[in-house]
């Protein structure tokens, strides 16, 4: 049997082109989407981009208002408030699990080799993911910071050992990618974001599942309060972009 080789379509990749463009502030919450002028910009024929809006919809992202077209929908802070409050006790639960099973590692590494390069492997890609954000910082690529966050979180779920943690999570992930860069937009200080997971990770990899569960938690939290502070202020300062 011939094996498929994964890689996005190219409704994923315009999908993931519009998003990227709605976290960063590009497509502000009230713009409109024109099809066939995301398609003309995109280089890409009608049909990627209605696939990619029906998508959009699904998770949120845009409405459609009448016959006046497609709409970004404007953030509603309840809403998102309640995606973040599942998603704090999914990576909460993802965190603990990970930092316990680095206990198991390091108390058979003598006798496992595998064991030894399993914790080694998670140290090695959070380290990676976590130079890779900090650089996006430095680089002001808001996006670029939505997806190491992303990955970073993504590879606690698959080191936790529970494959549905990650199942779980991914729709409340795909709603809140644009939250997130709204946090980083207008009121979280990026590198105090890449702070914590610095610290999550440390607290991870060292075995300390109390620890890393409560700073998973904490920081979780922590942006869904900061989003609905953004989010005030902007409702009362509307001239305020």
């Amino acid at each position: 049997m011939k094996i498929l080789k994964a890689q996005p379509s190219l409704s994923d990749q315009v999908y993931d082109a519009i998003v990227d463009e709605i976290c960063d502030g590009t497509l502000p919450a009230g713009s409109h989407l024109v099809q066939e002028q995301l398609a003309e910009r995109l280089g890409v024929s009608r049909q990627p981009v209605q696939q990619a809006m029906a998508l959009l919809k699904a998770d949120g992202m845009v409405e459609e208002v009448g016959r006046r077209g497609l709409w970004v929908t404007p953030l509603d802070a309840d809403l998102m408030r309640r995606h973040y409050d599942i998603r704090a006790t999914l990576d909460g639960l993802a965190a603990h699990m990970v930092a316990a099973h680095m206990v198991a590692v390091r108390m058979v590494a003598a006798r496992m080799v595998a064991a030894q390069e399993l914790g080694g492997r998670f140290a090695r890609s959070a380290g990676d993911i976590l130079e890779r954000g900090e650089q996006a910082v430095t680089d002001g690529d808001v996006a670029g910071q939505v997806r190491h966050d992303m990955a970073l979180h993504t590879l606690i779920y698959e080191m936790s050992g529970n494959p549905l943690l990650a199942l779980t999570a991914e729709p409340h992930w795909r709603f809140l990618r644009r939250a997130m860069g709204e946090v980083l937009r207008r009121a979280t200080l990026p590198r105090e974001i890449w702070r914590q997971h610095a610290e999550i990770v440390d607290a991870t990899a060292g075995g300390d599942a109390d620890r890393a569960e409560t700073l998973m938690v904490v920081h979780d939290l922590a942006a869904a309060k900061t989003l609905r502070a953004a989010l005030d202020a902007a409702a009362s300062n509307p001239t305020n972009p």
